[in-house]
């Protein structure tokens, strides 16, 4: 049998010391079909050139501008034909085997659209990483947490997370998926620019029918916040307003309208507890993600991916408050708040 084509799909935008550290991991994969694509994202560094003279089986796809990580993928992605997409962050090194799991994982299960490696810290391997860590799961007001990473604690990896489960989201910083259902949904969703598009994503790919997986036994690395850092005001913004967006987008209408309205209780007690401690930029981005979202909700809304149907037994969905678990009864692990249902 004719193993798939897989194409391992760098996004990249001024990225080419990232590139330079990291694509020699990413070329030394052994899975044999495979082809690796970096989509340029108009870089004004020398990238493009990098690529061209030192690594010259790299394809290069050149964006006309700066699209943000959503339209530069689906732009990208137009031009590449395969069974399956890796979307790969620059800042990710990855073990030699690392695609033969999940090629093995979705090929085994066609109910399954989508799936993860497991994410570690590039600095401290021994921990979980921020971005998707064993696989992400979403609390029932919308906040995204996952298997070994809740909110900014990263736990140890002692092999705790190591079950190939069903999740609700898988980190786009290292996102294996099917080509056709990529295209089939419409791809991320280009309103979002950058930031919570892959849990997007995952809620449609859910209501469509299809499962996404944790696949551990795969593992990269990852350095993250390699383009925005932490505490970015553009980077606030886009992921508060971004989540308002996907929870308006994919829940039933009776759901959302008391959700978003706690949700903008919390963002608020979240931005005046910053604003007290002197983070006027946080306080700043709250206020402008939610003034954003409104005009969304008024105005351009008509520009969002939406599911055609919004209900569906959603995997990796934690019926309860992540944020009361976690601030008010103090659990501090993922198995702690599941209640060790993971």
């Amino acid at each position: 049998m004719a193993t798939p084509l897989v194409s391992i799909v760098i996004l990249n935008w001024n990225g080419r010391n990232f590139l330079q550290q990291f694509l020699p991991s990413v070329l030394a994969t052994t899975y044999n079909n495979k082809e690796v694509v970096v989509v340029d994202n108009a870089s004004t560094d020398d990238s493009v050139a990098y690529l061209q003279q030192d690594w010259p089986t790299v394809r290069i796809i050149q964006n006309e501008a700066n699209f943000g990580f959503a339209q530069g993928y689906n732009e990208g992605l137009k031009h590449i034909q395969a069974d399956y997409y890796v979307l790969l962050n620059s800042d990710v090194e990855v073990t030699p085997t690392w695609l033969d799991a999940m090629v093995e994982l979705l090929e085994k299960d066609r109910a399954i659209g989508a799936c993860q490696p497991k994410l570690l810290q590039y600095d401290n391997r021994e921990l979980f990483e921020y971005a998707g860590a064993a696989g992400g799961w979403l609390d029932y007001l919308g906040y995204p947490f996952a298997r070994g990473r809740i909110f900014d604690v990263c736990e140890k990896d002692e092999g705790q997370y190591d079950a190939a489960v069903p999740i609700f989201w898988a980190s786009g910083a290292a996102m294996f998926v099917r080509a056709n259902l990529y295209h089939a949904l419409g791809g991320l969703d280009e309103y979002f620019f950058a930031h919570q598009e892959e849990i997007d994503f995952c809620w449609r790919l859910q209501l469509a029918g299809y499962k996404v997986f944790a696949c551990p036994q795969s593992v990269v690395y990852h350095v993250g916040g390699g383009t925005l850092p932490k505490g970015n005001a553009r980077k606030v913004l886009l992921n508060f307003r971004n989540n308002l967006v996907m929870m308006a987008k994919n829940l039933p209408w009776y759901e959302a309208i008391w959700k978003i309205s706690c949700r903008f209780w919390l963002d608020y007690i979240s931005a005046i507890k910053s604003l007290i401690s002197g983070q006027k930029t946080y306080y700043r981005s709250v206020m402008k993600a939610h003034g954003a979202f409104l005009k969304w909700l008024f105005v351009s809304r008509k520009k969002g991916l939406f599911p055609p149907k919004k209900k569906n037994e959603l995997n990796g969905y934690l019926h309860k408050s992540v944020v009361w678990s976690y601030f008010v009864k103090d659990k501090k692990t993922f198995t702690e708040i599941v209640d060790n249902k993971a």
